[in-house]
């Protein structure tokens, strides 16, 4: 067989511009709501001149935080899913989810909760855009949720309906957990949402 000379590994691919944009958005936004977190904030801190801000969100500060929060939809949808697979019983995924995001939080030292809560509450009824960002963003994590409830054996209805309460019971619980710094209401929350979605199985 012939011997082939190892490649060199690839370097890790840069992140681009725009994307560096966003990501410090979301993290921003997560942290520090949608009212504090600036353009030259966002700017400073991604190391992108101001002028390249306008070039990649010509509709300023509203697209940029829109675009946040997609991106915000996308990391807390990848932790969901890895959450929730952890178990094939939807019971124990979803206590496996709650252990999941208490330890994001301790890692955080309880800073990183519902990466877009603060904005979707400053910015309800006044910034379409954003608005409506959220609410798709909202939609898809139910639908995760839904997801793997239906594919437990759950009807359809019911587990769209389960779902809307897990995600709000999730939101609740990790508001709770960074007020109390405790892992605790998230813990209590799972072992609730765990016995309501035993009474469907």
């Amino acid at each position: 067989m012939t011997q082939h000379a190892t490649r060199p590994a690839r370097p890790e691919p840069t992140v681009g511009t725009r994307e560096r944009l966003v990501r410090t958005t979301s993290r921003l936004m997560q942290r520090q709501g949608y009212e504090a977190t600036g353009i030259k904030q966002i700017s400073r801190e991604a190391g992108v001149a101001l002028s390249s801000v306008y070039h990649f969100f010509p509709g300023g500060k509203h697209e940029l935080a829109a675009a946040g929060v997609r991106q915000a939809d996308q990391e807390f949808a990848d932790i969901l899913h890895r959450a929730l697979a952890r178990a094939d019983d939807p019971a124990e995924a979803i206590i496996a989810c709650t252990d999941l995001l208490a330890e994001y939080l301790r890692d955080s030292d309880w800073l990183d909760g519902c990466p877009i809560t603060a904005t979707a509450l400053e910015t309800a009824g006044r910034a379409p855009e954003i608005q409506r960002a959220v609410a798709d963003t909202f939609d898809h994590w139910r639908a995760i949720v839904a997801d793997k409830l239906h594919g437990a054996g759950i009807a359809q209805n019911d587990a769209q309906d389960l779902a809307h309460t897990v995600i709000n019971t999730l939101e609740g619980a990790e508001l709770a957990a960074q007020v109390s710094r405790s892992a605790e209401p998230l813990q209590i929350a799972g072992r609730h949402l765990a016995k309501l979605i035993d009474l469907y199985t």
